[in-house]
């Protein structure tokens, strides 16, 4: 078998989710290593791309209660219980911080807040623009969008066109989570299902909106079940060829309702992301989110098919800090460069879409 999945890889043949299946139970992590590192030199030679961004997530207080978030807080959770909502003016002293070419990308997502609909989004997203023109703004998963569009009484494709028009660029992974409807109903139950986030990123992919797309792995999910989720990504973007970037998420299992739970371990981060280089074969990128896989998994996954390793972040997500990864995320564009120079790569600052950046 691995014989033959080599020459399917060697001729860009698509390997079928029962081959990828295999690969998860059987391949040796070498292979897959040796493997993905071939697809990446194809696609991106030594390449390992990075970018100047902050994140801003406006509110944890949030109507669903996944078993895997340490984020969230009840709607009518208060500042003592360690909730919060953002202000425009707080948004404003978080931005201040940092010179125009300081940041290239805002990253907005947080809980998904009872009373906010479209119109609170184009308010900030307006505001947003108003004070950085150029940012690039990339908010809200699928699931905040359709309860905006729920809240204000919308259809889809207009809410989306509506954030589009007040400064909205592309659209975050998040809120994809696992697919399969069994798995996905006991550790998010009540949140928006796998067919409407799917819906969501096409309709958004339509109308001009280029997205990433993730996937929560190594909860109580089995390899059929990651397989399956990648299977529809993949199907997804041979219809729209929408989607900018893959982000395996690893569950940390810190302050949640899962947290008897064990994570997986190092090789198991790797294997997944080398199954993953190999088996999505039109999405082009593929994330190690170092804040929480660690700053050294992160930069070790550069040999096992991953190209980018996200940006700066500079302490400003609270998401993955909150279920036990790293307490204060914060990397400088001269520490990237540095540590991505070390490792024989060669360190390139791009924009959001992926457009390489000379400064």
């Amino acid at each position: 078998m691995l014989e033959t999945l080599e020459k399917k890889i060697a001729s860009a043949e698509r390997i079928s989710s029962e081959e990828a299946i295999w690969l998860y139970e059987n391949a040796p992590t070498a292979w897959l290593k040796t493997q993905a590192n071939s697809i990446r030199k194809k696609l991106h030679g030594e390449k390992a791309f990075y970018n100047k961004n902050i994140h801003f997530e406006p509110t944890n207080k949030c109507i669903y209660s996944c078993k895997f978030c340490s984020f969230y807080r009840k709607p009518n959770a208060t500042e003592t219980d360690g909730a919060w909502d953002y202000s425009l003016k707080d948004l404003d002293e978080k931005l201040s911080k940092y010179a125009v070419d300081d940041l290239t990308e805002i990253h907005i997502t947080g809980g998904v807040h009872p009373d906010r609909g479209i119109d609170w989004a184009v308010e900030l997203l307006s505001h947003i623009k108003s004070v950085r023109p150029n940012i690039h703004i990339k908010a809200f998963t699928a699931v905040e969008v359709t309860w905006m569009c729920k809240v204000s009484k919308v259809e889809l494709t207009e809410g989306l066109k509506a954030l589009k028009e007040a400064g909205l660029d592309s659209l975050p992974g998040g809120g994809a989570e696992i697919f399969n409807p069994e798995i996905r109903r006991k550790i998010a139950g009540g949140k928006a299902p796998a067919d409407r986030w799917l819906e969501v990123h096409g309709a958004a992919h339509n109308i001009g909106i280029e997205s990433n797309a993730t996937m929560l792995y190594g909860h109580i999910e089995e390899f059929t079940h990651r397989v399956d989720h990648m299977k529809q990504l993949r199907d997804l973007q041979d219809k729209t060829q929408g989607f900018n970037a893959f982000i395996p998420l690893r569950y940390r299992n810190e302050n949640n309702k899962m947290s008897d739970r064990n994570e997986v371990n190092q090789e198991e981060d790797f294997r997944n992301f080398a199954i993953a280089r190999i088996f999505l074969d039109n999405i082009k990128h593929l994330k190690a989110y170092w804040v929480m896989l660690g700053v050294e998994n992160a930069f070790a996954s550069l040999d096992y098919g991953v190209d980018d390793l996200d940006g700066t972040v500079d302490d400003s997500t609270k998401i993955y800090s909150m279920a036990g990864s790293i307490e204060n995320p914060t990397l400088t564009s001269k520490f990237l460069i540095d540590e991505i120079t070390k490792l024989g790569r060669t360190p390139v600052e791009r924009d959001s879409l992926y457009q390489e950046l000379v400064r």
